[in-house]
């Protein structure tokens, strides 16, 4: 009997123990490792960023410089990626292969938790969304998120407007707004203005059926945060005056800067050779970034803002404004060159043009002798000269 009893008690206490090991692991997965509390929720309910439009840009007119329009991006929860027919999910998205590998190892490479969407193709055109949207249901994983995407009624001021693009891996760490996917103004007025013009993001929280479909906002909508747009901006650019100036640049290397004197006011920025800027705008902007990246006439450099110029040339311009204003130099004044200009054993020499010069075409030619002439009327026209010297000076002041 005694051998009997200790043998319950043995086989007692293995499946006391069994039950405390299952219960203790239950508690575990239950309470304590949120992972498989996760997967749930996701497989249930889909968290969307709700982005909202960006402001748009007016020219001083109120003329339309910066607008939106409508695209959507190709998300995936990569742990819910079953049985995908890739083939023809490249076909829909215009990708290869190798393309669809690739965007997996980069999330990879991003240690991006598997069970968190992502993006996996950016700002599709609203016809691949309609014919991805037809067959969406036999992607699982899958699914659309719209937001806007920059458009430019007219194509010019590439270079002062600026392009948004993704956002890398620094631009994320150093800032806590930014997460992998999110987009932001690189260079120009985009880059300059990015935190009023991009607006305050949102999220939604909606059900999902078996077939990867919204069916109804989650907890209705209680955990929600709603968008708030970008703050529309007026610049100071008169966009006539630019699609002037690039009229008039065209097919030429150089640039144009228009000033208001009296306030400073940017009228005009023309850099040449410039680029179309919806070239960088959607589905096919890294294509097109590279190929303007690699044109040989470099028309993503900035002239306007980054080319050194003499700035001797720039200041005939003042010369010729003091001079009428003095009332020593009118559009008829005619100065001979003879390739420079000399006074009191001191030579300034210029480039080979058409002698005598009036003041239009000494502009044209930016012609040195010119203006040393220029200066020299409108000192001599004030006695003693030293008077002259103060009158020029308190003019260009």
């Amino acid at each position: 009997m005694k051998q009997l009893s200790s043998r319950q008690y043995l086989i007692a206490g293995i499946v006391v123990a069994i039950c405390f090991t299952y219960i203790g692991r239950l508690f575990y997965i239950q309470i304590i490792d949120e992972k498989y509390k996760i997967m749930a929720v996701n497989n249930a309910i889909r968290r969307i960023v709700d982005y909202p439009p960006r402001g748009v840009v007016y020219d001083r007119t109120g003329k339309l410089l910066v607008a939106n329009q409508a695209a959507y991006d190709l998300m995936v929860i990569p742990n819910q990626v079953k049985d995908c027919d890739t083939m023809e999910l490249c076909r829909l998205v215009s990708i290869d292969k190798q393309g669809f590998k690739d965007r997996f190892a980069k999330l990879k490479k991003q240690k991006h938790p598997w069970y968190q969407p992502a993006v996996f193709e950016g700002q599709l055109s609203g016809k691949a969304y309609a014919a991805l949207q037809e067959k969406l249901y036999d992607f699982q994983g899958f699914y659309v998120q719209s937001r806007t995407i920059r458009n430019y009624p007219k194509n010019v001021g590439a270079h002062l407007l600026g392009y948004v693009g993704e956002v890398n891996e620094k631009i994320v760490e150093d800032s806590s707004y930014y997460q992998m996917g999110d987009y932001i103004g690189l260079s120009g007025i985009e880059k300059s203005y990015e935190v009023p013009l991009r607006g305050i993001r949102g999220v939604r929280h909606v059900e999902k059926d078996v077939f990867n479909r919204e069916r109804a906002a989650f907890a209705e909508g209680r955990y929600d945060t709603l968008g708030i747009a970008g703050v529309d901006l007026t610049s100071s650019i008169d966009l006539d005056l630019q699609e002037y100036g690039e009229k008039l640049m065209k097919n030429k290397i150089g640039s144009i800067v228009a000033i208001e004197p009296g306030t400073g006011e940017i009228l005009a920025l023309v850099s040449s050779p410039t680029y179309d800027p919806n070239l960088l705008v959607g589905h096919e902007r890294s294509k097109n970034y590279v190929v303007l990246l690699r044109d040989t006439m470099k028309p993503l450099f900035n002239r306007a803002l980054m080319a050194s110029y003499p700035p001797g040339s720039t200041f005939k311009i003042a010369n010729a404004l003091v001079g009428q204003e003095v009332g020593v130099v009118t559009p008829d004044t005619r100065y001979s060159c003879n390739r420079g200009f000399s006074a009191g054993g001191v030579h300034v020499g210029c480039h080979a043009h058409a002698s005598p010069v009036d003041l239009k075409f000494s502009i044209t030619t930016s012609c040195n002798a010119y203006y040393c002439n220029v200066f020299r009327s409108i000192v001599e026209h004030y006695k003693p000269s030293e008077a002259g010297y103060r009158t020029y000076g308190a003019i260009i002041l």
